[in-house]
């Protein structure tokens, strides 16, 4: 069923997105973890990505969106699901419900604008902040990201405490995640705190910005910067209750999430001694992980310098991941990383290894041919400080002069000692020609002063040489 679904027009045209190997999550049991738009989202992605869960995601998707405001996006979900199963009853569109919702959503539109009108009319300032609100909650759940971020800004003005203020900076950065502006998320994450808010109010936000900038960070490619993000998260974060009226942790990432987002995003970017200290060691981020235990297997396989099992298991939820619609974009990039630092840790014990061994220790990938093309990558762009022998198949150590190594230590010691003496020996000479300024003294220091100039130069002398020593 699944490859006849590939051969369908939509997966052809998409052929270098999709998704071959069947995933190991269940979609019922994924999918149940989420609510609002991004579990449209989710199913939306799995359906356009995987031929194997297609036809239920795109299901489960049309299902929902029957449910909501965006007649836009039932549209597009069955305009793409009669080009993959156009037999099913699912594929065809429901005219009379997009027409029927069509006229509702103007409806509610043009009462809407009538009642901020009249609140504005009246200039009362709550009423106007919360009118515009109401504006914003309609146009997201109509899909209309745009005109949803400028209703939200309109409430600014409008805003008379410092809990609104950050109310509405988490709807912008809500938004801003639903369309994937991940700059616009970053800038309004920078807002909340801005906010000042103070006390249980701070304590109960700080779990949810931590994990939101985490989020940011990943989708922009920062991954140092995520891995920090997340695995500082507190566990608080599960159990927090909704900010702004979002429960966060079932409309945008779940615990889950942020295990198999931290764990990957450290991978890529932290060494052994940073993963062991950071991540494993970590009280608050072993909440998360056990609930992704393959997450932490890999990463004490990694410290434990077992990279090709700690890869294997990695590679085994690939598929899993790029039908993660957050994941996606970057789980290339961030296994290309792991793998890089994998070689490049594996190699340097060795002075010289077979190609042989090292293809069987690290098994090739699509982007590269044969071991030897993805070594010599690594070699050209500086990451891996080697050279290949062709003829006996070896990539070996370039060859060290340990004895260079010391004799250029100590002349570097010698000329710093040197550079130290010429200091303390100028401070001397400076001493002893009196050209030293001192603070003006009071009458108790002047009655206790010496007698002569040279008694003075001779107990600074004294003063200075214990202070460095000399005798």
């Amino acid at each position: 069923m699944a490859s006849d679904l590939a051969d369908s027009p939509f997966f052809r045209r998409r052929k270098a997105k999709i998704v071959k190997d069947p995933p190991k999550f269940d979609l019922e049991s994924y999918i149940s973890n989420y609510d609002g738009f991004t579990r449209i989202d989710r199913l939306h992605h799995i359906g356009s990505h995987s031929p194997y869960l297609a036809t239920d995601a795109y299901r489960a998707a049309i299902a929902e969106a029957l449910q909501g405001k965006n007649v836009q996006l039932y549209l597009d979900l069955v305009a793409e699901y009669s080009q993959i199963a156009p037999d099913d009853p699912e594929a065809l569109t429901d005219t009379r419900w997009a027409e029927e919702k069509t006229r509702k959503v103007q409806n509610e539109q043009d009462k809407l604008e009538h009642e901020l009108k009249s609140y504005k009319n009246n200039l009362i300032k709550e009423s106007i902040r919360m009118g515009n609100e109401d504006m914003g909650h309609f146009y997201y759940a109509c899909g209309d990201w745009t005109n949803a971020l400028k209703a939200y800004l309109r409430m600014r003005e409008h805003c008379t405490s410092t809990k609104h203020l950050a109310d509405m900076a988490l709807r912008l950065v809500f938004v801003s995640i639903a369309s994937k502006a991940w700059l616009t998320a970053q800038q309004n994450l920078m807002k909340v705190d801005s906010a000042q808010l103070k006390g249980d109010e701070k304590t109960k936000l700080d779990p949810l910005l931590s994990a939101l900038a985490g989020l940011a960070h990943m989708s922009l490619g920062r991954f140092r910067e995520a891995a920090l993000s997340f695995i500082n998260t507190s566990p608080a974060f599960l159990t927090a209750e909704p900010a702004a009226g979002i429960k966060w942790q079932r409309e945008v990432l779940t615990g889950n999430d942020i295990a198999v987002y931290g764990g990957l995003c450290a991978l890529a970017s932290m060494d052994r001694t940073e993963l062991q200290n950071q991540v494993l060691a970590n009280n608050d981020f072993r909440n998360f992980l056990e609930l992704e235990p393959h997450i932490r297997r890999a990463i004490n396989l990694f410290c434990s310098s077992k990279y090709s099992a700690c890869l294997e298991i990695l590679e085994s939820y690939r598929s899993d991941y790029l039908l993660d619609v957050f994941l996606s974009e970057v789980v290339g990039d961030i296994y290309s990383r792991i793998r890089t630092k994998s070689i490049v840790q594996y190699f340097i014990p060795f002075s010289c290894v077979t190609l042989d061994e090292m293809a069987s220790k690290f098994q090739l990938t699509r982007e590269h041919a044969t071991i030897e093309d993805e070594l010599e990558a690594m070699i050209n762009d500086g990451t891996l400080n080697a050279r290949i022998d062709l003829v006996d198949r070896l990539l070996i150590s370039p060859p060290t002069n340990p004895r260079f190594n010391v004799h250029n230590d100590a002349l570097s010691m010698a000329q710093r000692y040197e550079h130290t003496l010429q200091l303390r020996l100028t401070r001397l000479n400076m001493l002893a020609a009196g050209m030293e300024i001192r603070p003006e003294r009071n009458s108790h220091q002047r009655e206790n002063a010496p007698s002569s100039f040279g008694e003075g130069i001779s107990a600074g002398l004294r003063g200075f040489g214990n202070k460095i020593g000399l005798q």
